[in-house]
């Protein structure tokens, strides 16, 4: 099947526009800061993880966004190194790219090292998965998780292999986050078609204590919370 775009996960309540305009020679080189890895003078490590997921295509100088090449080598690094004892995940994003989505999210699910997410402002789409893959997960009561099936930009074939292929991706999200949180397929499925709270889109927005009602989050909470439950893991 030709596919001539990305798919991707941004509500289109969400979404930002930006020009087109291609990245000039302002950027510089990278560091473990720009990369959103911050160092702590203690045994905890946090990443940060915002704006727009990146996947195989560069998104737009205007616009902010989380390389999934740049935090998979610093996922890495932190399960080797034997001085960080626990990692704090800080999440608010508008979703982007699936693949490289689930990506994150299975590397932070399978590390060893005592993980903790945290939603701030929001952590939707394809943050969901992203929000759940740590061993535990918090939610600041003003924040947002948007839930909504899988779409497409660009060119898209009007046959039955890109409803097949639609299908298959999003069985991908719904297995993912039915095994690492407590809700159920069916619930978590039901919540992605729902109509008429999204004005662009099938699906709904969960506050903070909604999602912790569906059993997509652990708990409501903030920074104080999750680092006094992270160092509790550790201990």
């Amino acid at each position: 099947m030709k596919r001539e775009s990305n798919t991707e996960m941004i509500p289109p309540e969400i979404s930002t526009e930006a020009n087109n305009e291609p990245h000039g020679d302002h950027r510089h080189a990278l560091n473990s800061t720009d990369m959103g890895v911050v160092p702590t003078s203690g045994p905890v490590q946090c990443l940060t993880i915002i704006g727009q997921i990146e996947g195989h295509s560069e998104s737009t100088a205007e616009t902010k966004t989380t390389k999934y090449e740049h935090v998979i080598p610093q996922l890495v690094a932190i399960e080797e190194n034997r001085d960080v004892q626990g990692l704090l995940i800080l999440l608010n994003t508008v979703g982007g790219d699936i693949e490289a989505g689930l990506a994150l999210a299975e590397l932070i699910a399978s590390m060893k090292t005592p993980t903790i997410s945290l939603v701030l402002g929001g952590g939707h789409s394809i943050g969901v998965p992203l929000a759940v893959a740590a061993q535990r997960s918090f939610i600041v009561p003003s924040a947002t998780m948007t839930i909504h099936p899988v779409r497409m930009n660009g060119l898209v074939l009007g046959v039955s292999q890109t409803m097949n292929y639609f299908e298959q991706m999003q069985e991908r999200i719904v297995d993912f986050v039915a095994r690492h949180s407590s809700i159920t397929p069916a619930r978590y499925r039901k919540i992605m078609l729902e109509v008429g709270e999204l004005t662009m889109d099938f699906g709904r927005t969960l506050t903070g204590e909604q999602a912790v009602q569906e059993g997509l989050i652990d708990e409501v909470g903030g920074l104080a919370q999750a680092l006094e439950h992270l160092y509790g893991m550790i201990k």
